[in-house]
């Protein structure tokens, strides 16, 4: 079911879904979510977070409650949509979490407004996923045939084959999501990745950074999470024996991770 949230129009007319939870007077933590999730892939994380910050979710243009506007979106602009959303809020600085697609938009937020953030985690996220023609691929598949198909095959990529056979209710919360999508919008996302590569921009980040890496993910492997942390100024890296969505797989210890580094 889709979690009460509100709504921003863009300056390009896209509307971007938000919400807050947690203590109206703590520090703003803001969360981004990932390429075929909604802001309900944070669930897990909530009750805890929700004691020392007020956490601050949002849909990812093309993605859940947000707007799909067709053609193909940019790191740029899906940068921007935070920035936008922070001004609309009266946010000076926050801190950020993103994971995958969100640790990218991280990034270029890293090295682009560096003065309106605190600290960042990049989970499960990459510099540059690379080659372009294999996200091309995915773009044209998505858009002929539906979240379907690409929805079993994100899943088996995302957890571990223990988790999946575990049957855990978390899975079936992420199918629904990846189902939900609209395919233009997780096309014009897929468009942005593609043309995306910040390797040569990651020493620009000199803001305090905890890199969150998975032992069996195959999509961001622990070698591109040591290679964020090598060339970040700040960076530390954490482990987590997890495949892609390790916020899920390993809820308890992603949790802890987190508040560790923001103290």
């Amino acid at each position: 079911m889709m979690q009460d949230r509100s709504f921003l129009i863009l300056r390009d007319g896209c509307r971007l879904a938000y919400r807050f939870d947690g203590p109206a007077e703590a520090p703003v933590l803001l969360l981004s979510n990932s390429l075929g999730t909604d802001l309900g892939m944070w669930d897990a994380q909530m009750p805890a977070l929700c004691q020392r910050f007020r956490v601050l979710r949002y849909d990812s243009r093309g993605h859940g409650a947000s707007a799909a506007p067709p053609g193909a979106y940019s790191m740029d602009r899906l940068g921007c949509d935070v920035l936008e959303l922070l001004g609309a809020l009266g946010l000076d600085k926050v801190d950020f979490c993103g994971l995958s697609k969100g640790g990218m938009v991280g990034q270029w937020l890293g090295w682009r407004a560096p003065d309106r953030f605190r600290r960042l985690v990049l989970a499960n996220t990459a510099a540059f996923m690379g080659p372009p023609e294999n996200w091309q691929k995915r773009i044209d598949s998505v858009l002929r045939d539906g979240m379907g198909p690409l929805a079993e095959a994100s899943l088996a990529r995302w957890f571990t084959p223990g988790f999946i056979a575990a049957g855990s209710p978390a899975l079936a919360a992420i199918r629904s999501m990846l189902l939900a999508n609209d395919p233009v919008g997780y096309a014009g996302c897929c468009a942005a990745i593609r043309d995306m590569d910040q390797r040569r921009l990651l020493s620009l980040i000199d803001l305090p950074t905890l890199i969150i890496g998975g032992s069996h993910d195959p999509a961001t492997p622990m070698a591109e999470a040591r290679f964020l942390r090598d060339h970040l100024p700040q960076g530390r890296l954490v482990e987590l024996a997890a495949a892609h969505l390790s916020n899920v797989e390993q809820p308890a210890g992603f949790t802890a991770a987190l508040l560790d580094f923001l103290g």
